[in-house]
């Protein structure tokens, strides 16, 4: 008989910051580095790879660019898929593949594929995730992965609300409900929450979003 799932505390958020405190600063230390040092080619990469978690999985995301890198930047989306289902890398081989051409096509038009530039413009960070998250013509972020890509190029302070990270809120009390936030309305209120209660833990808001995700998931990835 599977026995039931012990709820989170906060007494195992802070023994797994200790345990895991060097490994999670050291991931986002390598967000930041590439913020400074990294091409428009590899924050390219980066969306790509918060293109295709999207409804699946972190590890599912890193075979699935694997398998793509070489026609990131002049690929077609046939080229794409199947790369894809040659590498059975993802679960979506047709449909990702035409949303990242469909945003290639409008940032190479918009910004000549130029993210930082782009992403520097913007004095606020809210409007900047807006920006990705609303944007028709950037397809398959939302709101959870526009946040998981800012955070992984080293734009820090947003949270990336999934079904992990909303799991422990609920059993926290933080939230009323494990389901992610629908709306922006209530990603904003939501993540104000998880702010609010990282403070009254007094552990990084940034750190907490992997503390939390590892709890869940044994890993510390991006």
């Amino acid at each position: 008989m599977k026995s039931e799932r012990r709820p989170v505390v906060v007494e195992d958020i802070r023994a797994v910051h200790k345990a895991r405190e060097k490994e999670i600063r050291a991931r986002l230390n390598q967000f930041h580095q590439l913020w400074r040092q990294g091409s428009d080619e590899q924050l390219w990469e980066e969306l790509v790879f918060c293109i295709f978690t999207a409804g699946a999985s972190a590890r599912m995301g890193f075979r699935a660019v694997e398998a793509v890198r070489p026609f990131l930047l002049h690929g077609r989306r046939e080229e794409m898929t199947e790369a894809l289902r040659t590498a059975g890398a993802h679960r979506f081989p047709v449909e990702r593949p035409g949303y990242i051409v469909v945003t290639r096509n409008y940032l190479r038009e918009h910004c000549g594929l130029a993210l930082r530039e782009k992403l520097q413009g913007f004095n606020d960070p809210i409007e900047r995730r807006d920006w990705l998250a609303r944007e028709k013509q950037i397809k398959g972020l939302g709101y959870k992965e526009s946040s998981h890509f800012l955070r992984n190029i080293g734009l820090m302070g947003h949270a990336i609300l999934d079904k992990h990270v909303m799991s422990c809120l609920n059993d926290l009390k933080v939230v009323d409900a494990p389901k992610p936030p629908a709306t922006r309305a209530r990603y904003l209120e939501t993540e104000d929450r998880l702010k609010a209660f990282a403070r009254e833990i007094r552990i990084d808001f940034d750190e907490l979003d992997l503390v939390l995700w590892s709890m869940k998931t044994g890993e510390v990835l991006k």
